[in-house]
């Protein structure tokens, strides 16, 4: 029965690894970053996805003095449209964790955490 028959781009299904969707979300946080500081880490994420919906935690460092909030801002709206965008998937939720702050002042000396 010809009529009856699915064709094949209706078969089947496609799974993306969470570990996949991470890389795709740390390359878009350094894009949204533009550069990583002198001395620090590039951006990395961890990604959970369940019922088609990714949540997603960015961990980054960023230089001091800059617009945080800004900056944290535009890596959420970045991470959100490139992961839909290349996996398909999407985004319930974008958590950035800012880890350390370089400032010009303290850069090449080891002086420990900022307070």
């Amino acid at each position: 029965m010809a009529g009856d028959q699915v064709v094949a781009a209706e078969r089947g299904v496609t799974t993306i690894a969470d570990r996949v969707v991470a890389k795709i979300a740390a390359r878009a946080a350094r894009e949204a970053l533009d550069r990583v500081p002198e001395g620090g880490e590039a951006p990395h994420a961890s990604v959970t996805v369940h019922h088609g919906a990714a949540r997603v935690r960015v961990g980054l460092e960023l230089d001091y003095p800059s617009d945080i909030g800004a900056r944290c801002g535009a890596v959420r709206q970045r991470v959100a449209q490139r992961v839909h965008g290349l996996a398909g998937v999407e985004v319930a939720e974008v958590v950035v964790q800012v880890e350390r702050l370089h400032s010009v002042h303290t850069r090449g000396a080891d002086r420990g955490r900022i307070r």
